[in-house]
This record gives structure tokens, sequence and C-alpha cells, in this order.
């Protein structure tokens, strides 16, 4: 068995099969945790869940994307976001779901900051309010933390920033994870002193700086997680086509090939860890 710790068939780009791809999914032995961006896709997630009775669970929040207006333009997507605060009441109606396992992605996101410099301190500061928010939210609800982590190109400030908010909110005393984290060695250490589960997804399959193979190699076992971050970072063999839970077997089999482990050793311990994590 499986589970894509993180997935987004609650997404436009599977409005016409979700249920089919998610059926695919479990078919071959793969459970599914769908992954909420802002209030709409997070209602989406529950909703998929309640339709599957064992297999497929939903994580609600908001994504620091979604904290303020900007135009996304990426390899597999373009779009404008929404701005959005989180609503206490509106998350509120949606924790008590039975599927609901977690609260996310949320974090911080300084990737994507605007030209005008003038905005980048407030968008920051927007960002790690929201952060906190949801922290609590988890802790009041007992449930997992699910962690989104992109910096600035050739900056350490988010990480820093995301240390101090983990210290002063006693991230350490809940379950978290960090995932689709490809940052240094040194902070991904950090994490895991904090007692951070890791996530790793398709980026081990294509990643050509040896990078993410440092950081798989880092990660102990018993820390690690999978998933296809879909439709986004599909794996190899599969580039070009749109991601799909299914392909988090082929970072299954990466891993394996890195940590020099079967894929059925990763498969079990990948499982048992996100059971625990989630605790479903």
């Amino acid at each position: 068995m499986l589970i894509d710790t993180h997935a987004h068939v609650n997404f436009k780009a599977y409005q016409e099969d979700a249920k089919e791809v998610l059926q695919r999914a479990l078919s071959n032995g793969v459970w599914v945790i769908n992954v909420g961006s802002q209030i709409d896709t997070s209602r989406q997630a529950a909703e998929l869940a309640g339709q599957f009775a064992q297999g497929v669970y939903a994580v609600i929040g908001l994504h620091p994307e979604h904290t303020h207006s900007q135009h996304v333009d990426e390899e597999e997507t373009h779009f404008k976001t929404r701005e959005e605060d989180f609503s206490l009441p509106a998350y509120a109606e949606l924790v008590v779901h039975p599927k609901v396992v977690g609260i996310g992605e949320c974090g911080l996101d300084y990737y994507r900051l605007p030209e005008d410099k003038a905005l980048h301190e407030e968008i920051k500061r927007k960002q790690i309010e929201v952060f906190r928010k949801q922290i609590r939210f988890a802790k009041q609800y007992d449930k997992a933390l699910v962690v989104h982590s992109r910096p600035e190109k050739g900056s350490d400030e988010l990480y820093h920033d995301m240390l101090r908010v983990f210290e002063e909110e006693k991230v350490s005393e809940m379950r978290f994870v960090v995932h689709s984290y490809t940052h240094s060695p040194e902070f991904l250490e950090k994490f895991l002193t904090l007692g951070a589960y890791v996530s790793f997804n398709g980026i081990i399959t294509f990643d050509k700086t040896g990078n993410m193979k440092k950081l798989v190699e880092l990660c102990p076992m018993e820390k690690m997680l999978l998933e296809t971050d879909c439709p986004y970072l599909t794996p190899a063999p599969n580039r070009g086509k749109r991601n799909e839970p299914d392909f988090v077997r082929f970072v299954a089999g990466k891993a394996a090939e890195i940590k020099q482990l079967s894929q059925a050793e990763i498969e079990t311990a990948t499982f048992d860890n996100a059971k625990q994590l989630f605790k479903i």
C-alpha cells in the first residue's frame, strides 16, 4: 500500500474526472490525501473524501499565495489568485468532517513577491500572521499541520522566518510535515530536530543538481513521506503528462533506489508514517 500524502485532485485540472482518478489510485493500492489551497478547494477536498468509504482524505487551509492577489504562471498552470483571510467560522464548519485529517497547506511563499518591493514586507507580515492562525487552529482541533515553504531564489530568509514561527508557536509539540522540501540539508536537519515529517515528490526523479538525492539520504525512514503534489511535478517517466496520485509509485521507486532499499520497504514505511501523522 502507498499513500499520496499531498494531492490536489480537488483542483480544476480534474473537474471532468476527479472520481475516476481517485478510483484508479485506490484500485492500484494508493490512498490519497487531497489538500486545499483556500476555502473553495478545501470544501471540494472534504466533499470528495466523503464520497469514498476508505482511502481518500482531506486537508483544509489557506495557501500563502492566496493571502494576496497575484498572477501565477508556471509550467503546469496559469491563474490569478484571489486574496483571502483565514476565516475561522468557515474552516470550523469543515474541520469537523470525519475525513478531514489536517490543516494546510499553509506556510510561507517568498518566491512570487511582486515587482513593487515596497509591498514585500507587508506581504510577508500577512503570510506569517495567517500561518500562525492555522498553526493554532490545527492545535485546537488536534490535526496534522501541512507546511508549504518556497523561498526567494538565493535567500534563506523564509526559512529563518519559519523557524522563528515554529519556535514561538511551539510547533515541535504537534504533528506536522514540511511538504515538497527542496532547500538545503542544513535547514532539513533543523526541521527534523523539531520533529517534522518531510515529504518528497516527483522532483526526486528528475532533479539534476544532486541536492534532492542528498535530502532523501539525510531524511530518516521514520520521518519520510511520499507525495505527488498533482497536477504539478509529474515524475519521470511520465514527464509532460498530467500528474495523478497513482504516479506516486514512481516516487517510491526512486526513493528506494536512493535509500538502497526495496520498493516494498519504502512503501510500508511511508504508509505507516502517514497513518501516524494524520491519525488514519
